[in-house]
């Protein structure tokens, strides 16, 4: 008797301890995979950068964090013949309209992307002072001059 309720006390512990840990596991799974799962949407919301090749020269992008550039990003990649204005930008009108939040900037940085109302993409390659109103898209660091005419501009 005492031997039929040893193995029953030690066949009760085992199970309890094998099921428990086997909880644990499965809790552990389903954790690591929510949290793989919120790291990888989170990392897909946020692109800090991207590629720019303004005529066949690679430059980077460091985008703003608005609604603006989650817009745009949704658009690439794209490649725009940008035209010339001003001795200082080139610019493009876009089909689709973005969502604007536009600003008095004051002065523009030579490198600017900025977007003028709600389609037109603007880069802005010379420095100066602005009345205008945009919305910032990011900024390309060491941008050349690029010139008079048009110029072919792929987003990737």
């Amino acid at each position: 008797m005492r031997k039929a309720l040893l193995i029953t006390i030690c066949s009760l512990v085992l199970i309890t301890g094998c099921s428990n840990k086997t909880n644990d596991i499965n809790k552990n799974k389903v954790n690591n995979s929510t949290n793989q799962a919120i790291e990888t949407k989170e990392s897909d919301i946020k692109v800090s950068d991207i590629k720019v090749i303004i005529n066949d020269k690679a430059y980077t992008l460091k985008l703003e964090n608005n609604k603006t550039v989650e817009e745009f990003v949704n658009l690439l990649p794209q490649t725009f013949n940008m035209s010339e204005l001003n001795g200082n930008e080139k610019y493009i009108y876009m089909d689709k309209s973005l969502t604007k939040n536009s600003y008095n900037p004051k002065h523009i940085e030579k490198g600017d992307v900025m977007l003028f109302g709600d389609n037109c993409l603007v880069i802005f390659y010379k420095s100066f002072d602005t009345s205008y109103s945009y919305t910032k898209i990011g900024h390309i660091n060491n941008l050349d001059d690029l010139g008079t005419g048009s110029i072919k501009v792929k987003f990737k």
